[in-house]
């Protein structure tokens, strides 16, 4: 029963699709009640369907992560409707620039940074307090393996997901006497919304893969499992760690 998540609640951001939406379904699956958010109001519903679909409770709280008074009242509204705030999985983030690091303006990379990076600092300051006066929480951020090696062509989005990796690291240190673990999820290529000029091209994205050992994008459900157990009382003795879920991307 260790990955069983009944009694608890989570707030999960980028909800409304993908990786966030499969998470959120997946978190209610193993008993937690959970906050939806997201920009996407039609979306986060259908999220919400699902989730009772479980069973369990689902409160829907769009916000916009990029503002940083929205990030904390998203949090005080999950605290508030949930009534605790168990699991925070922070998985908004994107990037809307590919091309040469000579050729990126400045504005991109602070729009990158901004949701990237800058959402997981205001959200996990405010969920940390709470959950630091509670004496345990875990919060989960969703980085990627652009995080890990060079990221030719996408240099801001990789620089954001290092910076997601130290700071996952730094609170981890900071609060684990206080009984909140704090880590990294890093997926490999998978098949989301937000990539799919990528994997939905003739040749099914095989250039992305094609030197992973496994050789195939994951599919969005594939994240669900590393996230529960991350959440759960599975991962009770890890803190401040990297879960690499890619396929093999980055063994070679």
């Amino acid at each position: 029963m260790t990955f069983d998540l009944t009694g608890r609640s989570a707030l999960v951001t980028g909800a409304s699709r993908g990786i966030g939406r499969a998470v959120a379904v997946g978190l209610a699956a193993a008993g937690a009640d959970v906050v939806l958010s997201g920009r996407d109001l039609a979306a986060l519903e259908q999220t919400r369907q699902d989730v009772e679909a479980t069973g369990r409770r689902a409160v829907v709280l769009p916000a916009d992560v990029t503002d940083p008074q929205a990030c904390v009242r998203l949090v005080e509204d999950a605290v508030a409707a949930l009534g605790h705030l168990d699991v925070l999985v922070n998985n908004a983030g994107g990037s809307s620039y590919m091309g040469a690091f000579t050729d990126l303006r400045f504005s991109g990379w602070e729009k990158t940074m901004r949701l990237n990076v800058d959402s997981i600092v205001h959200l996990s300051q405010a969920a940390g307090r709470h959950m630091v006066a509670r004496g345990s929480g875990s919060v989960i951020n969703v980085a990627s393996t652009a995080g890990l090696k060079a990221t030719p062509l996408l240099a801001a989005y990789g620089a954001s997901k290092a910076a997601v990796i130290s700071l996952t690291r730094t609170c981890a240190s900071e609060w684990g006497a206080s009984g909140v673990r704090v880590n990294a999820l890093c997926p490999g290529w998978t098949r989301t919304d937000l990539n799919a000029d990528l994997w939905g091209g003739p040749d099914g994205g095989h250039a992305f893969i094609a030197g992973q050992a496994l050789q195939r994008w994951a599919d969005v459900q594939e994240m669900v499992g590393p996230v529960v157990f991350l959440a759960s009382d599975a991962s009770s003795y890890m803190t401040g760690q990297v879960l690499v879920v890619d396929g093999g991307q980055t063994t070679s």
